[in-house]
């Protein structure tokens, strides 16, 4: 795909690496020089130098005939004008853009072909928020992913000593969980990526990625590892997007506070939250956090925008008592850095953002994309078309598909029906299955395998 991407900061940058890495034509605009030349010297990507949303700019980077274009400028207002004039002058067939305002995504037919005509919107802070929030509802989880609207869920946690299937093969999980119906769809050891199969031996420290209907998340999680209590006192640092977010989605049914350092936002806040607590002052206070209780927090998260103030917040959080820690790191080059240590969870916006992108590039009839280990592996849910004659998958059992190497499928959803992906499971038309790739290089066979074949027309 022709695909050209305003906004060369984090988001961008990411996006560009990853849609690089799969042979498309990319072409990333921008205004800051010095950063297209270093994303230059990295990819095999064009670049142009210039404003996003100025016609001549466009043509330049070549919008008359490009497929997709991704507006994630730091600026709603040049993303909705470039998506504009994408429209009115290239003809763009597929717009999205990057929209981080409350008040123009509540503004009913705003994004429309009758006024901004934008196909597909992307708010990284609900993104965050919405993985943060499930991550808070799976204590214990390092990632947790949903498909099929939520019926279904992929969640990573790490092995420990003591789990009952530790240093057990997989295929006894059946006989510990007999009403229990799952599937390990990856393992990762020390970095690296092992296929499983029955006879795999989990170790501790593992992480281990398993799918399941969602009511059954908190069963096989209880089988790798001591199960953590449910979080009740959470701890917010910063107040801004994010923080605010995230505390009206879970103030209702935990004791929430936040830390916010500027006063005029701390007013704010307070209008803006029914039962959250808001406290003016640094989250590196350690007398402040003391004062909190932090020794009685379950949750210490720090959402600020400096990545150096949310570490070291969170650290001294960690060692003055706070159960858990997690920490937003907007530096992927950080993530790996950090997490594992003191921070027992680090979040990389971008790429928790990425997936929200990524599905819509997929060929094939893709509805659900989540970016995993750094990038580096890939889950997603495609729907199957087609009949036999015409589907490479559609018509053949699980085992039958001819499945490129370090992927699996891990369920299928048919209707309301959850199947956890066994070998003798016949695939049919409309069904939706979930599949994940250890090795992103593998993409374009995947994508192949749901690309319907001329004879279905």
């Amino acid at each position: 795909m022709k695909i050209i991407i305003l906004g060369a900061g984090q988001v961008g940058g990411t996006l560009a690496e990853n849609l690089a890495n799969e042979e498309n034509d990319i072409t990333v605009v921008d205004t800051n020089a010095e950063r297209l030349r270093e994303l230059q010297e990295r990819m095999d990507i064009r670049t142009v130098h210039g404003m996003a949303s100025f016609p001549s700019v466009l043509k330049q980077a070549g919008a008359d005939d490009a497929d997709m274009l991704v507006a994630v400028t730091n600026s709603d207002e040049v993303n909705m004008v470039a998506c504009q004039i994408a429209f009115t002058m290239f003809h763009t067939p597929t717009k999205i853009a990057r929209i981080r305002q409350t008040a123009y995504l509540t503004r009913t037919g705003l994004f429309s072909e009758e006024a901004f005509p934008v196909d597909v919107l992307i708010s990284p802070e609900q993104v965050v928020t919405n993985h943060i929030k499930r991550l808070i509802e799976h204590p214990g989880a390092l990632q947790v992913l949903d498909f099929a609207n939520g019926r279904l869920q992929m969640v990573a946690v790490k092995a420990y000593y003591g789990g009952p299937l530790v240093n057990q093969e997989l295929r006894t999980i059946r006989e510990h969980m007999p009403n229990v119906d799952t599937r390990v769809a990856a393992i990762f050891r020390r970095g690296k990526a092992i296929t499983p199969g029955g006879t795999t031996v989990i170790e501790a420290d593992d992480e281990v990625f398993f799918i399941a209907d969602r009511r059954h998340i908190r069963d096989v999680m209880s089988e790798l590892r001591r199960l953590d209590q449910d979080y009740k006192r959470i701890i917010i640092a910063g107040g801004g997007n994010i923080g605010l977010r995230l505390a009206q989605a879970i103030e209702d049914r935990y004791n929430v506070k936040i830390i916010e350092q500027n006063l005029a936002r701390c007013h704010q806040l307070s209008q803006d939250l029914n039962k959250t607590i808001v406290f003016n002052g640094s989250a590196s206070d350690k007398d402040l956090l003391q004062s909190e209780s932090i020794e009685g927090t379950d949750i210490f998260i720090a959402l600020t925008n400096d990545d150096e103030a949310n570490v070291m917040s969170s650290m001294l959080a960690k060692r003055l008592g706070a159960r858990k820690v997690m920490t937003l790191i907007n530096n992927p080059a950080y993530v790996d850095l950090v997490q594992g240590g003191e921070i027992d969870i680090a979040i990389s916006p971008q790429l928790v953002t990425i997936g929200s992108l990524l599905r819509h590039v997929r060929r094939g009839d893709v509805v659900n994309v989540h970016s995993l280990r750094r990038g580096a592996a890939e889950a997603f849910e495609a729907i199957a078309h087609g009949d036999k004659h015409s589907s490479k998958v559609v018509g053949n059992t699980i085992g039958e598909v001819a499945l490129p190497p370090g992927t699996t499928i891990g369920a299928i959803v048919r209707n309301d029906e959850v199947l956890i992906a066994h070998d003798h499971i016949e695939i049919e038309a409309g069904d939706h299955v979930i599949l994940f790739l250890t090795d992103k290089k593998r993409i374009t066979e995947v994508e192949k395998l749901f690309q319907v074949g001329i004879a279905f027309f």
